[in-house]
């Protein structure tokens, strides 16, 4: 053909192939079509693949445990005898007469083995390779015996203990120590620690109801203690205000800086304090602040 196209046509060699390569091309893209819908028409037409897929259905977990002990199940021609049993102490050879396969009773053996225990009939569901038909025929031949836990049982009584009532203590707060203060009912080692410090900085109590000043000991409180305390007649800590400086005066919880540095000028400026009265004098020391620093004062 190609001779013959080379001699009417003069068709090369080259051209010869090319042409062919073209032709060929225009075939294969005629036949696509063709071979696709040929494809899909066997498809639709084989009735197996429908009949295949019509059959594929989706089973349960318990079909499916069931057909997986149907087919690890090897009795083969063992005969199948149901009779009482504990599953406690029951031997492999034991479950295999009851219908169970040599590896399904070899499981539960070894869960007994190590320690594993049935309570109760019911707990033969929860060996997973007991299938629920077979636990159905097993269920009423179980006979467990009873149990003993591991443990001695021990018998606890309840012992009502009579309360004690711890006596009140009488302690003096001016000369307590820590340990002394928390004997008192309702107070215990923070508030005879806060109670201890206060004391330091007033330089002793003279009545009980100063205790209401310590911080976080309000009247229920005192209310609660004041039965149990008394008060020494200690020399208090007292303060010669003719005297007296700045330092002295600062831890004198009843005194602000203001009132200290007032009463020291005024004594710079007037002379000496002779009386209570030429403290109601200074203009920012009222009565009740007087009546309390008084106990602490000299003239």
């Amino acid at each position: 053909m190609r001779i013959w196209l080379n001699k009417h046509f003069g068709f090369s060699k080259g051209e010869f192939n090319g042409l062919l390569i073209l032709i060929l091309i225009i075939v294969f893209i005629k036949l696509i079509p063709i071979i696709y819908v040929n494809s899909i028409q066997l498809e639709k037409d084989d009735p197996n693949l429908l009949a295949k897929i019509q059959k594929i259905e989706i089973t349960d977990q318990q079909n499916f445990q069931y057909t997986r002990d149907r087919i690890e199940t090897s009795n083969g021609s063992r005969k199948v005898t149901l009779f009482n049993f504990d599953p406690n102490s029951l031997n492999a050879e034991g479950w295999q007469s009851l219908g169970l396969s040599r590896k399904q009773a070899q499981s539960i053996v070894n869960y007994t083995n190590k320690g594993g225990k049935f309570y109760k009939a019911e707990d033969l569901q929860k060996m997973y390779t007991i299938s629920p038909e077979m636990y159905k025929k097993l269920i009423p031949y179980v006979r467990i015996e009873n149990q003993t836990s591991n443990y001695p049982k021990r018998e606890f009584t309840y012992e009502k203990k009579e309360y004690v009532k711890k006596p009140l203590v009488i302690v003096d707060i001016n000369t307590a120590d820590s340990a002394q203060l928390d004997e008192i009912k309702g107070i215990g080692g923070t508030f005879a620690n806060r109670i201890l410090k206060y004391r330091e900085r007033l330089g002793g109590f003279y009545k009980k109801e100063q205790l209401m000043e310590v911080y976080g000991l309000d009247s229920t409180r005192y209310e609660e203690i004041k039965n149990q305390i008394t008060i020494s007649t200690v020399s208090l800590k007292v303060v010669n205000l003719n005297t007296a400086q700045f330092n002295d005066l600062k831890g004198n919880p009843y005194l602000s800086y203001k009132q200290i540095n007032a009463i020291i000028q005024y004594r710079k400026q007037h002379g000496n304090y002779s009386s209570l009265a030429d403290l109601k004098k200074i203009a920012i020391l009222n009565q009740q602040v007087i009546d309390k620093i008084t106990p602490y004062i000299s003239f």
